[in-house]
């Protein structure tokens, strides 16, 4: 089982939304706070993202930002000029652009921003563990993945064929699995690989890490993820705990909570098919955990998110 997949599968609710925009120096866009996470790539031009906190940061063609945390922040021509609020409309398009704003000619900037919504009340720790800011610069050779989803998620907002909804999710769904996968192989590559980059980097805890997402509903113990991992219980245990931040088996509860949650938006299955899938022994003990988790019984919760 691919654990960052699978990760990602279930942090993502709804259909991620994207836009390509042309921009006439000087102009400034402002986000504010959000729930989801939110991207900005530079396709043409230069642009600086100022966050809320911190060092502003230039971007250049081809640079990528990741906002994980949906904190407010500006996406300008250059520093110090004034911005104008842009949000998310209910039907998944942006606001429009500044009163004003000239629309013929080349434009000095074409950007591509994008936004995944995700169950935050279920965050997992490896978003958690993102900082606020992940800058992927356009490096010679570096991040050929990431630049040919990039290149094609460009062309299908440009030209909008037959098919272009259908290829846009898919396409920004890999992006955000690109994205992530880049930030984690630089962390790994500069020495800095801690928290959940540590914990994929770390053979012993990515396999039993792979196991337990293979295989939830098994009545797994330290001891077995540890022959797993090929540690000894109490070797596995300690490495487990600090690098994924819990002891084992609260994560298995906590994957196994979430795998219900997301069985219960998205299949039509019943509590007991779930509760099976899931570890547990009988629909009550199943119903009882899940209220302890969520606060809410199953079907109460199903009912609430159909």
């Amino acid at each position: 089982m691919d654990v960052l997949s699978d990760v990602v599968a279930a942090l993502r609710t709804g259909r991620p939304h994207s836009s390509r925009r042309y921009k006439y120096a000087p102009w400034g866009l402002r986000f504010a706070d959000t729930d989801e996470a939110g991207f900005h790539v530079v396709l043409r031009g230069s642009a600086w993202l100022i966050p809320r906190d911190g060092e502003p940061v230039a971007l250049a063609p081809g640079d990528v930002v990741f906002l994980a945390h949906g904190q407010g922040h500006s996406l300008v021509s250059s520093p110090g000029v004034p911005t104008y609020e842009v949000r998310l409309l209910p039907d998944g398009t942006w606001s429009g652009s500044p009163p004003g704003e000239p629309r013929q000619g080349c434009p000095d900037t074409v950007t591509l921003c994008g936004i995944y919504r995700l169950d935050r009340d279920r965050s997992h720790r490896l978003l958690a563990d993102l900082p606020e800011v992940v800058h992927l610069p356009a490096t010679v050779g570096g991040h050929r993945s990431l630049r040919a989803a990039v290149e094609l998620l460009g062309m299908e907002l440009e030209e909008q064929r037959p098919g272009t909804d259908a290829i846009v999710t898919s396409l920004l769904d890999t992006l955000l699995l690109y994205i992530l996968r880049a930030w984690w192989e630089a962390e790994r590559a500069a020495g800095r690989a801690r928290g959940w980059a540590g914990a994929l980097a770390d053979p012993a805890v990515a396999a039993a890490l792979r196991a337990i997402h293979a295989d939830p509903a098994r009545a797994w113990t330290v001891a077995e993820l540890g022959v797993v991992g090929g540690l000894s219980r109490a070797a596995f245990a300690r490495r487990f705990a600090t690098l994924v931040g819990e002891p084992p088996l609260t994560y298995l509860t906590w994957w196994r909570m979430t795998t219900a949650g997301r069985l219960l938006r998205h299949d039509d299955l019943s509590l007991r098919q779930i509760a099976e899938r899931t570890g547990y022994t009988s629909e009550f003990a199943f119903a009882k955990a899940f209220k302890r988790e969520y606060g809410v019984a199953p079907g109460r919760y199903r009912r609430g998110v159909a």
